[in-house]
């Protein structure tokens, strides 16, 4: 799949409509999520803050979990949830249906034709959609902290600002191009090595959601492990 990205032919066209499909189709649920997401941590964090009079550091502490953690996690798990499952049964359909071997009597390379396009898409619009939802959330923490925590705007987004550093962006901007290729890797492999018709189509594409779900939790835990550290002057 990463071979096929270099030389022609390119598929612009097929790149545009996927970009579409899979961005602008996505926007919806990602805006969803990150703002309850954002709001229920914030009023989480809020009532605990409140006990020891630290009210005034929800700002803070929503920006970390909302750009290192929050954001980038519930993106990939969205989106793997969402695109892993499309992906998988399309091609696993299309090689039921012996589409993929009549691309290869006509000299049309399917893992170019079929795979690149998304490869490219997801690289591209996962990382888009984090940002987006990073700031869904952080706005939606923003109305918690005016309303219920009482807490001033001014002071909020002094507090937004001061935590979003070059360390804490980066890191919130790799996670998700890892999970990315994660998501392309797993429904692309599961779709071109489905098996057993329409049953094994349905069963490649269960397996696709929940192994791209897995290796997303694992793939965070081991970046944060040991991707902090190397980054700690820049946190």
């Amino acid at each position: 799949m990463v071979a096929s990205l270099f030389g022609r032919p390119i598929y612009i066209a097929e790149t545009m409509e996927q970009m579409y499909l899979i961005g602008i189709g996505s926007l919806f649920l990602v805006v969803l999520t990150g703002l309850f997401s954002g709001q229920g941590f914030a009023i989480a964090f809020a009532n605990e803050l409140s006990d020891f009079g630290a009210k005034d550091y929800l700002g803070r502490i929503m920006s970390l979990a909302i750009v290192r953690e929050l954001g980038p996690t519930l993106t990939g798990l969205m989106m793997a949830a969402r695109v892993a499952s499309g992906i998988t049964a399309e091609i696993g359909a299309m090689k039921s249906s012996n589409q993929l071997d009549a691309m290869r009597s006509f000299g049309i390379d399917p893992i170019k034709k079929i795979a690149a396009p998304r490869l490219i898409t997801l690289i591209v619009m996962v990382p888009a959609m984090t940002v987006i939802c990073d700031a869904v959330a952080i706005f939606g923490a923003w109305l918690i902290a005016i309303f219920h925590a009482h807490i001033s705007s001014t002071m909020y987004w002094a507090a937004i600002r001061e935590r979003l550093v070059f360390g804490n962006i980066f890191i919130g901007l790799v996670k998700p191009v890892v999970f990315s290729l994660v998501i392309a890797f797993i429904s692309c492999y599961k779709g071109f090595t489905s098996e057993g018709g329409t049953k094994g189509v349905g069963q490649a594409t269960t397996d696709s959601v929940v192994m791209s779900s897995i290796t997303i939790l694992i793939t965070n835990f081991v970046f944060t492990k040991f991707f902090f550290p190397m980054l700690r002057g820049y946190l």
